[in-house]
């Protein structure tokens, strides 16, 4: 008696190899652990990123961890594509922006559109009452500047910040907020658990703890979630 080949599963239900190299590569960069950062940056290469994909992400990197974590991150990026090439390996440069980003109203404009897609509503509340200046920059700066920024898709993006705020111990309610986003942009609930295995293989124990946890106090809340 023979028995029948499993079905392979959908794409909905996996994430591809490169999405997959996208989360340790956020994970280690925000957590300034620069020795592990080089082999999943070699990884995310063999993978199928490119190099303005991984610069991508970690410019990124320093609206979650800031500015010296990103600038380490990118440095010991230089490092690995410059002894790639070294060994003959030669990387694909990937695209740039196809446009510059909005100046002025217009950038507020565009970040506050693409602050309430990512959100599924507008974004308010007390905090950005009391602290207005933070409700402009996060509009301006993250939504506007980084996300209009169309060579790198927004699933990747949310895929790189999860990755970083996992590795982040106190920014578990930006953890699930950021999993509704994913969400959002078309990542599945079974991508997401799949991620937090990652996190567990590559990354470390309490990433994927945190990211679970997120995920399931998300699941337990959201309207025909599973």
């Amino acid at each position: 008696m023979t028995s029948t080949p499993a079905a392979a599963p959908s794409p909905a239900e996996t994430l591809t190899a490169r999405q997959q190299a996208i989360v340790p590569i956020g994970a280690m960069g925000a957590a300034g652990d620069i020795a592990r950062l080089n082999g999943a940056l070699n990884q995310g290469l063999d993978a199928g990123l490119t190099v303005n994909e991984v610069k991508e992400i970690l410019v990124q990197l320093y609206a979650y961890a800031g500015f010296p974590r990103s600038l380490n991150a990118l440095a010991e990026l230089m490092k690995v594509v410059e002894g790639r090439r070294q060994r003959g390996i030669r990387d694909a440069a990937g695209t740039l922006p196809s446009r510059p980003p909005p100046q002025g109203d217009a950038l507020l404009a565009a970040g506050t559109a693409n602050q309430t897609r990512l959100s599924g509503a507008p974004v308010k509340g007390a905090l950005f009452d009391f602290a207005p200046a933070i409700d402009d920059y996060l509009k301006t700066h993250l939504f506007g500047d980084i996300f209009e920024r169309d060579n790198l898709d927004w699933q990747s993006r949310e895929l790189a910040t999860l990755g970083m705020l996992s590795a982040l111990p106190g920014a578990e309610s930006q953890l699930q907020a950021h999993m509704r986003i994913s969400l959002n942009v078309g990542l599945t609930a079974a991508q997401l658990r799949q991620l937090t295995r990652v996190l567990a293989e590559r990354v470390d124990a309490d990433s994927a703890r945190r990211a679970g946890g997120a995920l399931a106090r998300h699941l337990a809340t959201a309207p025909g979630a599973k």
